[in-house]
């Protein structure tokens, strides 16, 4: 089962859980936390009180609490960014990095759903439409920390969006709508925070994206220790032995090295031109 879980700390969070709430009939099956668990077909609504960094073992204690089977957590969140554009994203969680500043653990993943991610990348893009919104994953960032394959989708990028009606019903049609297209899985290397070649890549050719890291963290790290990064996103990302890398966002030789690292650890690096259009 899916566990879509809101924050009650999120306004966002709320919106989405709102219009999921009016889209279609929920029934309550259980409580967790003295609050009901709703129920619409392979989908589970909770409501939780702590923020979603913090929610770690969410998974774990849903299942303990109750009869429910989670095969996948889905956050309901905003986003945030100093630009204040319109933004709706989704994106893996985890820490590449060995410090949790934004919850997790240091230097541990959580576990992606690519075909599930990446197809919600889609859905979004059809259901958004005319709304006035950009379309983007990001590259895996903060916690919390948890067993199932987990995502976030997000409504961003400031207060003024947050309670934007019109984008939690796009997410929640997104959500409950969703064609799951399972496809060459892959994770990202390279690029910035918001991925625009692999949200790109995802919405027109049949891939299925699953960590990604960026440059930030690539060019901090040494060589150990990214390998190390990509060796962890790819035992996360659902059995993708393919490393995606963005080459125009780097200099050829540095790409060139990374294919030798990448070729390390027996995997083997793509572009765009290794994937079939949609």
């Amino acid at each position: 089962m899916r566990l879509l879980v809101c924050s009650l700390e999120d306004s966002a969070s709320i919106n989405i859980r709102d219009r999921l709430v009016e889209s279609v009939d929920w029934k309550e099956q259980g409580c967790f936390q003295g609050r009901p668990v709703l129920v619409h077909g392979n989908d589970a609504l909770l409501t939780i009180e702590e923020r979603h960094l913090l929610a770690d073992d969410i998974d774990l204690r849903v299942m303990a609490a109750t009869n429910l089977d989670v095969e996948c957590v889905v956050f309901l969140s905003r986003h945030k960014a100093a630009s204040g554009i319109p933004t709706l994203t989704v994106h893996p969680i985890g820490n590449f990095a060995m410090k949790a500043e934004l919850g997790g653990k240091p230097g541990m993943l959580v576990r992606s759903a690519p075909d599930l991610m990446t197809s919600l990348l889609r859905s979004m893009q059809t259901n958004a439409s005319g709304l006035g919104y950009q379309i983007s994953f990001e590259v895996t960032h903060h916690g919390p920390s948890l067993s199932t394959p987990t995502l976030y989708i997000e409504i961003g990028s400031s207060e003024a969006q947050w309670p934007d009606v019109k984008a939690g019903e796009a997410l929640a049609r997104s959500l409950l709508e969703v064609e799951i297209l399972k496809a060459t899985k892959v994770i990202g290397l390279g690029g910035g925070h918001y991925a625009p070649r692999f949200s790109e890549a995802a919405l027109t050719k049949k891939v299925s994206i699953g960590h990604m890291i960026s440059n930030h963290f690539a060019d901090s790290a040494n060589d150990e220790e990214l390998v190390l990064a990509v060796r962890k996103a790819l035992d996360a990302s659902d059995g993708a032995d393919l490393v995606y890398i963005h080459k125009k966002s780097m200099s050829r030789s540095r790409a060139t090295h990374l294919k030798g690292l990448i070729g390390q650890i027996g995997a083997d690096a793509i572009d765009s031109s290794g994937l079939e259009d949609l």
